[in-house]
């Protein structure tokens, strides 16, 4: 019923930035969180950022300062703003989205960013 489309991921230079979208197609509750999470090879998935409906963000200490999370309501879609990036911030990222009323989770197919030297 519901999934998420995961799109932006890439190489690139450390210091430098990328935007990765995640849209959710289906009928979804207005009620929910959206969010990142990232998984680098050998290590467990991390939160990121999130997000809720009325805009309300928590962000990893890791990232704070140089991610910026964002959604548009109309669009079903979460955006996450990398800056400054960094060799560390390498990874798959992947689109998160819990409604609030079922606590139901649904995820993204994962997207992957590489940051190189």
């Amino acid at each position: 019923q519901v999934h998420l489309v995961e799109s932006g991921g890439g190489l690139v230079q450390a210091g430098g930035s990328l935007r990765l979208s995640c849209a959710a197609v289906g009928s979804i509750s207005s009620i929910n969180v959206m969010g990142w999470y990232r998984q680098a090879p050998g290590k467990q998935r991390e939160l990121v950022a999130t997000i809720t409906g009325g805009g309300s963000t928590n962000y990893a200490d890791s990232v704070k300062g140089r991610f910026f999370i964002a959604r548009d309501n109309a669009k079903n879609t979460v955006y996450l703003q990398m800056n400054s990036l960094k060799r560390e911030d390498t990874a798959v990222y992947y689109c998160k989205l819990k409604i609030m009323t079922s606590n139901l989770d649904y995820w993204g197919q994962g997207t992957q960013v590489t940051v190189s030297s």
